[in-house]
């Protein structure tokens, strides 16, 4: 019988469908921890046995492929496989699947709220108030303020939609998206340069750098309008975080919402845990019942089509 090695907490936390998917298959689930994402030295332990592997943010290198000789297909929890050397994967004849689209409107509405929270101070609020202070925090209304989406594919095109019902005005920066389909949001298209000097707050939606090389560098940082928001529910390796915190505790920017990090969880000394005006999640925003079904079902829908011999749906490079 196949075995499915599943290496993330969060696969179908909230549905039982993804599990009777590979139940029914006999693809012999094998999770050797549910609270957290499993050390790579015990991922090393086990993958060996596995001919399925489900991750989530795992780092899954060459070195991880050799050492797993039935291994058939890795499928991604979730639709970034950033962290999947798929070259690699490609070159030993291993498909590697995702669940694409699965948690979009999931996280826009999240990243909206990021935006909400952050321009209202409603975290700090909460905490002044639950230490016994009533504090009367000011912030900005949204209507008419400048958007700026940096990436526009699906979770980028929901959030415009969910901008402009506040009466935003928005800006898009994607290389790989027509001008023409941008404006049909709403969206005028700039250069990243530009929107970063024009944009009240700033919405992080793509892959990071392959080279590792953070997207919002010091420099771009100190480039964004005074008093910017920055927000960021994609991935940790596009902000210098540092650099992030500088420009906060200087007040050149007016806030941070955060839910990625380059280093997960965030360690006890990093600077944006004291920095001023931010708001900092545990990088939970594909995190509904809605997004856990759709996106197990999916992956575990296409292990158990290479499992039968079969082409997967949703093949990622």
């Amino acid at each position: 019988m196949p075995t499915t090695l599943i290496t993330t907490p969060t696969f179908a936390r909230h549905a039982a469908r993804p599990w009777q998917i590979l139940a029914e298959a006999g693809a012999g689930p094998l999770r050797p921890r549910e609270d957290g994402a499993l050390p790579t030295a015990e991922l090393l332990a086990h993958i060996g046995e596995a001919d399925a592997l489900i991750v989530g943010m795992d780092p899954i290198t060459a070195e991880v492929m050799d050492v797993a000789p039935r291994l058939k297909v890795i499928a991604k929890h979730g639709v970034g496989v950033d962290t999947i050397d798929v070259a690699a994967a490609r070159a030993r004849g291993i498909p590697v699947v995702c669940a694409p689209g699965s948690n979009s409107r999931a996280v826009a509405e999240y990243t909206f709220g990021l935006l909400l929270s952050a321009a209202r101070s409603l975290a700090a609020s909460h905490r002044a108030v639950a230490a016994g202070e009533w504090p009367k925090l000011f912030g900005p209304e949204l209507h008419g303020r400048t958007l700026g989406i940096v990436g526009f594919g699906r979770i980028g095109g929901l959030l415009a939609g969910y901008a402009r019902a506040f009466g935003m005005v928005l800006l898009a920066h994607d290389p790989y998206v027509p001008a023409a389909d941008l404006r049909a949001h709403g969206a005028e298209p700039a250069t990243l340069d530009a929107l970063l000097a024009r944009a009240d707050a700033v919405s992080l939606h793509c892959p990071p750098d392959p080279s590792g090389a953070p997207l919002l560098d010091r420099a771009r940082l100190t480039s964004m309008k005074p008093g910017a928001i920055l927000v960021n529910a994609a991935r940790g390796g596009l902000v210098d975080e540092h650099a992030l915190a500088d420009l906060l505790g200087s007040g050149h920017l007016g806030g941070a919402a955060l839910d990625a990090f380059g280093v997960e969880p965030l360690p006890a000394d990093h600077p944006l845990r004291t920095a001023p005006r931010t708001l900092l999640t545990s990088h939970m925003a594909a995190c509904t019942p809605e997004a856990n079904q759709a996106m197990g079902a999916m992956v575990a829908e296409d292990v158990v089509r290479v499992l039968s011999g079969n082409a997967p749906r949703h093949q990622a490079g």
